[in-house]
């Protein structure tokens, strides 16, 4: 993979607006876009024309109504009625930059601390997930005092130039830039280790990852994963590997840094998706979900590490938790505490899991299904016992979905794993009618 818009990130993804052809509907739309809209990439080889989102479901322009189960944007459902409240009221009143003072910023920060583990107490406000990204590892290597980064094969971590240098999925393995190692994700389905010691085995490639980078006078400042393995595959750690990690990266004097990007904010069926594993990173890192379609993240640390920061290195952000963004980030949180949305999630994410597995028995097309909560991954195989990756069906199934009023995404290294990630309010009902809608397109 020598680029990442050749990902599968989604089936029938075009880069070049070119392609389509001028019997596509909405091609005025498209040849507007391509010519006003740089580095544009559409989803479908009929694109959608979407004008109104309400809950799980999104309305084009003829009024055709498609579940949502890809968009990790808007966490609690489109257009959620007290965000946008939140947002008019607070907006009405004042939106300015973050150098007065405030409530509503320091509200969120109290309030986003108080769902983290003890001593995650420190926030600092950036607008998205990448920005996060970015910031975390400005304040790896400032308290490290080391440069390299260890992230894993096929991984994605935004789209700025650090945040780009160590997303593995954009670069060919043997191209890297030198201060970065990726190491082989827990694929305890396909990948080399797959035991009961799976997880010690994993985390020992840490081992010779970390000797790399001495051995290139980088050190290891910092082990970044996204904890749900999104464009890996949708992956579930063995639940020893995140200890075994970060004891061995802490031992080499770098830090650990948990990208809950995707996996965050209750996604997983835990407040954060770190909680599976019984581990608490030095620092998180935070986007999408946090303000329901709103953008606004966050890095949250501890007050030693961001000390040992700011004494060195000085950071602002103009817009990241300005007042408009803080009371939308207060209202999402209350929202999830309200709402039981973490219980939701796990009852949920399981019923939907045991119907999707129901689903494996009777189409020998699914090899696994597997992960947490309501982010959910299937990987279809030509044979389930050589496990060749079915990547031309796979490829082909969310443009059938679609068709069937069901929008769904698509990752793994291989291009053949149907991902599901729908909002956190998803219910019983449209769980049936993802399964209905699988088995009848399978069929």
């Amino acid at each position: 993979m020598s680029n990442l818009k050749d990902a599968p990130q989604l089936a029938a993804t075009h880069s070049n607006l070119s392609e389509y052809a001028e019997d596509t509907p909405n091609i005025d739309l498209i040849k507007r876009r391509q010519r006003h809209l740089g580095a544009s990439i559409l989803f479908y080889d009929q694109p959608l024309h979407i004008i109104r989102g309400e809950g799980s479901y999104l309305y084009d322009h003829h009024g055709r109504q498609y579940l949502d189960c890809y968009n990790n944007v808007a966490s609690l459902g489109h257009c959620h009625p007290r965000v946008v409240d939140a947002l008019y009221r607070q907006a009405k009143l004042l939106n300015t930059h973050t150098r007065y003072l405030h409530e509503n910023v320091i509200e969120y920060a109290e309030k986003l601390s108080g769902m983290m583990p003890t001593g995650l107490d420190i926030s600092m406000f950036v607008c998205t997930g990448t920005e996060a990204n970015e910031l975390a590892m400005r304040i790896a290597r400032a308290v490290s005092e080391r440069n390299g980064v260890i992230t894993m094969k096929a991984s994605y971590h935004g789209n700025s130039t650090l945040a780009h240098e160590i997303s593995a999925a954009a670069w060919p393995e043997d191209g890297l830039p030198g201060h970065v190692v990726a190491v082989e994700p827990p694929n305890t389905y396909r990948g080399p280790f797959t035991g009961s010691k799976a997880g010690v085995q994993y985390a020992s490639l840490l081992d010779k990852a970390m000797d790399e980078l001495d051995a290139r006078g980088e050190g290891t400042a910092a082990f970044i994963c996204d904890t749900i393995f999104d464009t890996q595959g949708t992956l579930e750690a063995p639940p020893d590997y995140f200890k075994e990690v970060y004891q061995r990266v802490r031992a080499r004097g770098g830090l650990c840094i948990a990208d809950e990007v995707q996996a965050g904010l209750a996604r997983t069926g835990r407040m954060w998706g770190f909680e599976h594993y019984d581990v608490v990173p030095d620092i998180v890192t935070l986007g999408k979900p946090m303000g329901d379609g709103h953008p606004i993240a966050a890095v949250v640390t501890s007050e030693e590490i961001a000390s040992k920061f700011t004494n060195s290195n000085v950071y602002f952000n103009t817009f990241g938790g300005n007042p408009v963004s803080a009371a939308v980030g207060i209202e999402v949180l209350d929202i999830v505490k309200q709402e039981s949305l973490v219980a939701h999630v796990e009852a949920t994410g399981n019923y939907l899991k045991d119907n999707l597995k129901q689903l494996q028995n009777q189409h020998q097309i699914i090899g696994d299904v597997r992960g947490l909560g309501l982010f959910l991954g299937i990987e279809l195989v030509e044979d389930p016992t050589t496990k060749l990756p079915a990547q031309a069906l796979a490829r082909s199934l969310p443009d059938r979905l679609k068709e069937n009023g069901l929008l769904i995404g698509l990752s793994g290294r291989d291009g053949n794993v149907l991902k599901i990630r729908p909002p956190l309010i998803f219910g019983r009902e449209e769980c049936d009618r993802v399964v209905a809608c699988l088995d009848q397109v399978l069929r």
